[in-house]
């Protein structure tokens, strides 16, 4: 059980900005194929599959019904697509993650779960992962994390006025800060929407999902 709840908190952690191509290869990889280039880069069919395996046990843990497959892969590559180019975005503008960073995020994730480092390595064993491959995730999500702050959070501007107004909506039961963080999570998300559709016309995706599914 705890087992399958680890699972379910690193796939809650990593799916909404997971990476591409971070699951192990195993006796498949002679088989595997292309399901997606997206410019220089490539989208392979195991790393599909192994997102889609996961997106579906998180929807099970939460007790929501699975789209039928064809419907839940598609989904799956449109994010790996985004994933993508988000991850060459940030390869271009030479964005890193330190060790010291990337240390102390695996050290919450064990903690969260009430484990030690060696603890949660031991149940990422288990669950047919490495502590390695979940630090590639991490430093992979907190890439892009990088490139939609420095690329998202540089268009989303408040005013006072704004402030003031939006107190006012909420009854005056709240400070400016809060007003102030509501309102800029509130425009980030619509312009991370934006974006995220602009950034993707601009690119040059060619989805194979079809041949040999």
């Amino acid at each position: 059980m705890r087992s399958r709840q680890l699972a379910t908190l690193t796939l809650a952690l990593c799916l909404g900005l997971a990476p591409v191509g971070v699951m192990a290869q195993d006796a498949r990889q002679p088989l595997d194929r292309i399901v997606a280039v997206v410019n220089e880069g490539a989208i392979m069919n195991s790393q599909l599959e192994d997102r889609v395996a996961r997106t579906r046990a998180q929807i099970e843990s939460q007790g929501m019904q699975i789209p039928p497959d064809d419907v839940l892969r598609k989904q799956v590559l449109d994010r790996l697509v985004i994933e993508e180019i988000q991850l060459q975005m940030a390869q271009e503008a030479n964005l890193s993650v330190d060790d010291t960073e990337l240390n102390r995020q695996v050290r919450a994730i064990a903690q969260n779960n009430d484990m030690t480092l060696e603890q949660f390595a031991d149940a990422l064993e288990a669950d047919g992962l490495s502590l390695g491959v979940v630090r590639d995730q991490i430093r992979r999500e907190l890439l892009m994390r990088q490139i939609q702050q420095r690329r998202v959070g540089s268009r989303v501007s408040i005013s006072e006025a704004e402030v003031n107004r939006f107190i006012e909506q909420q009854g005056g039961n709240m400070t400016a800060e809060q007003a102030r963080q509501a309102l800029f999570q509130r425009k980030a998300n619509d312009e991370m929407e934006a974006w995220v559709q602009e950034i993707r016309s601009q690119a040059f995706v060619d989805e194979r999902l079809g041949a040999g599914s």
